[in-house]
């Protein structure tokens, strides 16, 4: 999974809400209240200012990924838990290219956005990941037994992991362990894209 630390929250989206974030906010509220916690006790956990936990459980705002995933910690949840809405009836779950509850970083070096559904259980994500010349992203380590699966779709790449490094081109394929600190950097002279796996054991 892309490193959590350095991502810079998106701005909350304003189009109307889907089922999926009104399911969230009665699901934030319910559990909140199942550990008697306050807003303020919420927001202290997880992260996430007052307002915004208010606005979400009165489903006046999408909330970005970055910020699902910071009340799901809080929690003690997967991100899969929190959101997974019971009684949903289409086979068919599209992510819409402009869904900004999707774009989990955007910065002026790196933008991520997520192509797996936000209710998949969450032993395997699926990213976009725009790089800009001279970008990077950098991981920590991740849980034991965890690997990356990466396709260059444009540029030139250099993926890291531990003391082990390779550039790859458009339609190179990799494989590397993401238990150890590693990185994706463009070494190319153009913004690279890349498709990037995690599979969690």
């Amino acid at each position: 999974m892309p490193e959590k630390s350095s991502a810079k929250t998106p701005p909350i989206g304003l189009e109307p809400l889907d089922a999926l974030s009104r399911h969230l906010g009665s699901r934030v509220k319910h559990l909140r209240q199942q550990q008697s916690w306050s807003l303020e006790e919420l927001a202290q956990a997880s992260g996430v200012s007052r307002s915004m936990l208010s606005q979400i459980e009165r489903e006046q705002v999408n909330p970005t990924l970055a910020v699902t995933y910071r009340i799901a910690r809080a929690f003690g949840m997967a991100l899969g838990e929190l959101v997974e809405a019971p009684g949903a009836t289409s086979s068919i779950t599209v992510i819409r290219a402009e869904d900004r509850a999707y774009h989990y970083r955007s910065d002026k070096d790196c933008r991520i956005r997520t192509l797996s559904p936000l209710n998949l259980e969450k032993d395997v994500e699926f990213y976009e990941v725009q790089l800009q010349a001279g970008g990077a992203l950098r991981s920590a380590a991740h849980y034991a037994g965890t690997r990356e699966f990466l396709t260059v779709q444009k540029g030139q790449v250099r993926v890291e992991s531990g003391q082990d490094g390779e550039v790859l081109n458009p339609r190179d394929s990799v494989t590397y362990r993401a238990d150890v600190p590693h990185a994706i950097v463009n070494v190319g002279q153009v913004e690279a894209v890349i498709f990037l796996v995690d599979i969690y054991q």
